[in-house]
């Protein structure tokens, strides 16, 4: 088991919905057990059709852990020698149940001509089943990743469609943790499994698409080509993608269905044991560079892109990714006003066809090189770069109206879109190291406090099953950040040392105590609450609270507004001697 540490630069605190394990003791208090959890990313795309080629199998990935709360002291992260964990299908908002896949999807009829492996019906690539179709229908268990201290669930077989035939592209899975001496329920905690097949090539690979149009004014293409008649569009598509390649590549896979892809284009996301490239891999550019680039420099018969550089993204990215409906972005970053592009780039950045500048691979090893897929990716720190006090400043950073966080992780006309390296790592992810994969509070992964990678809490809309998780575990969306959930009572001690250096969040006890802090070191309280004390955007309450600050006195935030000194007091002054204005109390009376 390990301890939550107090660390300075981690994630907000976070909660669970919980049952009560006793001690054995009748003069012990109970203590609270959490499960906290989240799918390794925002949404997952799977095919309509696995007949004619396939690029992604199903395959999600769901990761938790769980926390037992100390009477006295930090909690625990416990490991498999206290507890296991099962998954289950799970509903709630009107939707019905995911808990099989067997009959949504024709994976299993070509898994094996795709993929090389033989799979029982309803095995996922990573020996996961749905819970109605594992050999022993019901919950599933969940593995054990002793590094990480988390339990997985590789590769799902999900489809976005529920038991009765509807589609929903947040399907739920109950998490629920059990004692492993008594087998008793201790906790469970419902997790989004986002998934989705609308994917769809048909605007211009449909026959009589600007890709498949007769007689053919495609480059490399003879105009007297015979496209695909298929009468299923998704089939229909495919088959004429394999036309074109074929045409354009000398190859003949129109003839060697199913194809997967990456028989011949290495696929991060399908490189499981992280070998890299293998045999014909090698020879060849990565399918995410084949297939950006070449849709990054395609053009119309009329000489126009067919994507323009700077197009929105559903006009761009969504002409492929999930999607117009699944919304592939549609969290905190979302409601910021933020596309794909203010991250990733577009479409010639994303396929490497511009070399990165430095400091803009992942690990620094690949700086003046093409981006790796899956692995230069946009890193949190390169918009969130600091505090008050300390962050970026660069002419050509694009800067958001607070004038704090960045709307583009990368510099502006930076063909390559290389993301920056913040200055101040308050708000960064382990070193070399994705979001996603990135450990903070205690050992607590970063996606189980601030949500999935592409949906970070909150999603826009309140009550999605986005938000479900974070709604349950502390009663209101968005980041978990009530310290009391996991520090019950007062076992917590007013600090400073809390999650990013965040302070007790929603405590009294700071409330009246926080002068001795700043009477230490004002430059803690600058640092989110504003170099003239004004408040900014780190400085916002998360949750409507109140303060009863003496008797008939009470002060109100509402969510969202933003804290400053001079919500309680008066604002102390700019001279020195900072710590002579405010009694120990740390209020000062409004004139």
């Amino acid at each position: 088991m390990k301890r939550l540490m107090a660390l300075g630069c981690i994630l907000l605190p976070f909660v669970a919905v919980s049952c009560d394990s006793g001690s054995g003791s009748s003069t012990t208090k109970k203590l609270k057990v959490h499960v906290v959890g989240a799918n390794d990313l925002g949404l997952h795309w799977i095919a309509k059709d696995y007949s004619v080629f396939a690029v992604l199998p199903p395959y999600n990935v769901v990761r938790a852990q769980v926390v037992r709360q100390a009477g006295a002291g930090l909690p625990e992260v416990l490991d498999d020698s206290k507890v296991e964990l099962r998954y289950s299908a799970s509903s709630a908002l009107g939707a019905a149940p995911n808990s099989t896949s067997l009959a949504k999807t024709d994976f299993w009829d070509h898994a094996e001509d795709l993929f090389g492996v033989r799979l029982e019906p309803g095995e996922g690539l990573g020996g996961s089943y749905m819970p109605a179709d594992a050999p022993k229908p019901g919950p599933q268990a969940m593995e054990f990743d002793a590094e990480r201290n988390e339990w997985v669930i590789r590769g799902l077989p999900i489809t976005p469609i529920d038991d009765v035939g509807g589609l929903d592209s947040y399907p739920l899975l109950r998490i629920t943790a059990f004692s492993k001496q008594t087998h008793k329920e201790l906790a469970h905690l419902d997790v989004v499994v986002p998934v989705s097949d609308e994917s769809d090539c048909g605007r211009c690979h449909e026959t009589g698409g600007v890709a498949a149009r007769e007689p053919s004014t495609f480059p490399g293409v003879p105009p007297t080509v015979v496209w695909s008649q298929a009468t299923d569009r998704d089939v229909q598509m495919k088959e004429n993608i394999l036309i074109l390649h074929d045409l354009r590549n000398e190859t003949h896979l129109y003839t060697s269905q199913p194809v997967l892809c990456a028989d011949c284009h290495y696929v991060a996301a399908l490189d499981f044991a992280g070998a890299g490239p293998t045999g014909m891999q090698c020879y060849r550019a990565s399918l995410s560079r084949v297939i950006h680039q070449t849709h990054g420099f395609a053009r119309d018969e009329f000489g126009e892109l067919v994507f323009p550089e700077t197009g929105a993204m559903e006009d761009t990215c969504y002409s492929c990714h999930p999607g117009h409906e699944a919304r592939a972005l549609r969290g905190a970053m979302r409601s910021g006003g933020l596309e794909c592009i203010d991250c990733h780039g577009n479409l010639l950045a994303v396929g490497g066809a511009f070399r990165l500048r430095p400091g803009g691979s992942l690990d620094g090893k690949w700086d003046g090189s093409e981006r790796r897929p899956w692995v230069d990716m946009p890193r949190c720190q390169s918009c969130h770069t600091g505090d008050a006090l300390v962050r970026l400043t660069d002419p050509d950073a694009l800067y958001s109206d607070d004038g704090m966080r960045l709307q583009q992780a990368y510099r502006m006309r930076d063909e390559s879109a290389s993301t920056f390296l913040a200055p101040n790592p308050r708000f960064a992810e382990n070193p070399k190291t994705r979001y996603r994969d990135s450990l903070g509070h205690g050992g607590l992964a970063c996606e189980n406090c601030h949500g999935s990678t592409h949906t970070e809490w909150p999603n826009g809309k309140l009550r999605t099953s986005d938000n479900l998780a974070a709604y349950e575990l502390q009663k209101h969306s968005g980041v978990l950040v009530e310290c009391k959930t996991c520090h019950p009572g007062e076992s917590l001690p007013v600090n400073v040392a809390g999650p990013h250096g965040l302070h007790n969040v929603g405590d009294l006890r700071f409330v009246q105590d926080h002068g001795s802090f700043f009477a230490a070191d004002h430059a803690l309280c600058k640092a989110c609450h504003g170099v003239e004390f004004e408040g900014t955007v780190l400085s916002r309450a998360h949750a409507e609270r109140s303060f009863a600050l003496a008797p008939g006195r009470v002060v109100h935030l509402a969510k969202g507004q933003t804290v400053d000194c001079g919500l309680c007091h008066a604002k102390p002054p700019k001279a020195t001697g900072l710590q002579a204005c405010l009694p120990a109390n740390g209020l000062v009376p409004k004139p």
